[in-house]
Parts: structure tokens; C-alpha cells; sequence
């Protein structure tokens, strides 16, 4: 079912889907009991709660969009200060949600698995 859902979640964008997929097995490969849930306008990376998502935000003005791309969303207790973020808010206190642009696989690095490893933990520690 998960890989019909994907299909579908891509169809507008297929060639953004290869992007998806070496995301995807990153965080899989460095993460235990991963689950990912696709939904309307985003796919769910989550141990006990979400701590990462995928999706087509556009969180940079279209001139500056690469015609493929994902965003790749996560949340910390810290707010992370880099050219890397896109956007950054901090919906709740203590919980900042950042936005990463990716357009290529190589941007899918140590850096953003090591963000993506510390919101897992960060997800995992909440009550």
C-alpha cells in the first residue's frame, strides 16, 4: 500500500520521487523502527511522534525554486542557525520547526541526517 501511496503522492512530480527515496533510506538506515505514513500534503517520518516530514512546501519565493525539489521538515528544541534553513518558526515554545529546500541527493548529507537524528531523539524524549 505504502509504495500505491507514494505513486500517488508523486504523480504531480515524479521526478522529485528519487529524491524522496534516498531520503527515505537515510533515515531508515540510521534510525530504528521508523514509520512513515503518507498523507494528503506531506509524508510522516515518526518513532513514538513525528520527527520529520516530507512535503512540497514552497518555502522559498518560485523565483528561487529549483524546478525539483523536496522540503524536508523537522523539529528541535533548539533553533538552528544556517544557510541550509529555509525557514524556521517556533510554533510552540522550546519546539522550533525548520524547512530544508533539497534538490539534489548530494544535499541529503551528514549534516541534515545529523538534524534529522537530534529531532528523532528530541520526538522519542517527549511524553
Amino acid at each position: 500500500m505504502l509504495q500505491q501511496d507514494l505513486l500517488f503522492f508523486f504523480a504531480q512530480r515524479p521526478a522529485a520521487l528519487p529524491l524522496y527515496e534516498a531520503f527515505a533510506r537515510k533515515v531508515c538506515a540510521q534510525i530504528d523502527h521508523v514509520d512513515i505514513r503518507v498523507q494528503k500534503t506531506q509524508i510522516a517520518f515518526s518513532n513514538r511522534h513525528n520527527f520529520a516530514f516530507v512535503s512540497f512546501l514552497p518555502v522559498r519565493k518560485a523565483q528561487y525554486r529549483p524546478p525539483v525539489y523536496i522540503t524536508v521538515s523537522f523539529g528541535l528544541a533548539r533553533r538552528i542557525i544556517s544557510p541550509r534553513i529555509d525557514a524556521v518558526v517556533e510554533p510552540y515554545p522550546n519546539r522550533w520547526t525548520h524547512h530544508v529546500l533539497i534538490a539534489s541527493q548530494e544535499e541529503i548529507d551528514a549534516e541534515l541526517m545529523q538534524w534529522i537524528q537530534e529531532a528523532s531523539a528530541f520526538s522519542a524524549s517527549k511524553r
